[in-house]
């Protein structure tokens, strides 16, 4: 019997709206619903007196969130679950917000589509307030990092290793997780300057300051500090062109001593590039921002080998989104 399925228009109807949930969500998080929620429970004219918002419109948010199980209703009252309790309350330590304000941000980018494949250039954004677009981009890679950070950190073997050098880490999370795990072991994080209060921040907050420290600069266009045994590159590349790739990879093998090794952790594609789905679709969020995209294991093999890297090897590590680590020695 046929499979009516494949014909049925709801697979595009439900992928056309799609986008409600995440919408919602990231309102919610906007307005510091699960914030004020942490307070008590409330009913939608109560919150929306706390909020200053209009209780009808707050009221429909409310009941979409619930529909969604990010909110509970007894009656008329609202209250947080343990899982936005856990997350989504800015006063909680585990606050994971800064990723869902992240993404908001990128809907507008993302909305001009479009635009980006017909010119094949990023589009031009408009502002959502610098200050809070940068600790919404720096704290999410710090929400999404600290997600898989320990396993990576126990995955990865750094025997041997006695000073990592983690370039364009950041606030540091992947660098101050290393550490936590290996007694032994010192990293320094390397980007821009704006990212070093964000780091400063992670550094101190896991009390490894005496270990993990911080080196200003642009990982293309200024010399690479010198004197690590390894290199790690989180979700970097995905960022720049083939070329620029190429190029990064060179620059942090040519820090390294020979036996020294470098490490690549990427969502990676396969390499028909046409799968699997986030590391597909990640790469349209680069063509609306910047010239990057997401690169296969056979890609970054013969990069790795261009640079003079031997026994490339892939760790056994995957996270949800298919992103996987590479280890290479530099011969």
């Amino acid at each position: 019997m046929p499979d009516q399925t494949a014909t049925h228009p709801g697979k595009i109807f439900a992928l056309a709206s799609a986008y409600w949930q995440p919408c919602a969500l990231h309102a919610a998080v906007k307005l510091a619903v699960f914030t004020n929620l942490a307070i008590g429970p409330a009913t939608a004219p109560e919150l929306a007196a706390r909020l200053g918002a209009d209780p009808r419109s707050l009221a429909a948010l409310l009941n979409g969130l619930t529909a969604m199980g990010l909110l509970e209703k007894e009656q008329k009252l609202f209250r947080n679950t343990p899982l936005t309790a856990r997350y989504l309350d800015r006063n909680s330590p585990d606050y994971a917000g800064h990723i869902v304000m992240h993404h908001h941000h990128l809907v507008e980018a993302w909305s001009r589509l479009d635009e980006a494949v017909l010119s094949g250039e990023p589009v031009e954004r408009r502002g959502h307030g610098e200050e809070a677009e940068r600790e919404s981009f720096q704290m999410g890679m710090f929400n999404l990092a600290s997600a898989i950070a320990p396993e990576l950190a126990g995955t990865v073997t750094l025997t041997g290793v006695k000073h990592l050098l983690d370039l364009g880490g950041g606030p540091g999370t992947h660098a101050v997780y290393f550490c936590l795990a290996n007694p032994h072991l010192r990293a320094t994080v390397f980007d821009r300057p704006t990212s070093h209060p964000f780091a400063t921040e992670v550094i101190n907050r896991f009390g490894v300051s005496g270990r993990v420290d911080f080196v200003a600069g642009d990982f293309l266009a200024d010399p690479l500090p010198v004197g690590y045994d390894a290199v790690w590159l989180s979700q970097i590349l995905h960022g720049l062109a083939p070329q620029d790739c190429r190029r990064l990879i060179a620059r942090s093998v040519a820090t390294l001593p020979p036996g020294g090794r470098i490490l690549i952790h990427e969502f990676l594609l396969n390499d028909d590039l046409a799968g699997p789905l986030f590391p597909a679709l990640f790469s349209l969020n680069m063509l609306v921002n910047n010239q990057g995209r997401s690169y296969s294991e056979k890609e970054l093999r013969e990069m790795l080998g261009e640079a003079g890297v031997e026994e490339i090897v892939r760790l056994p590590f995957r996270s949800g989104n298919d992103s996987a680590v590479l280890q290479g020695i530099k011969g």
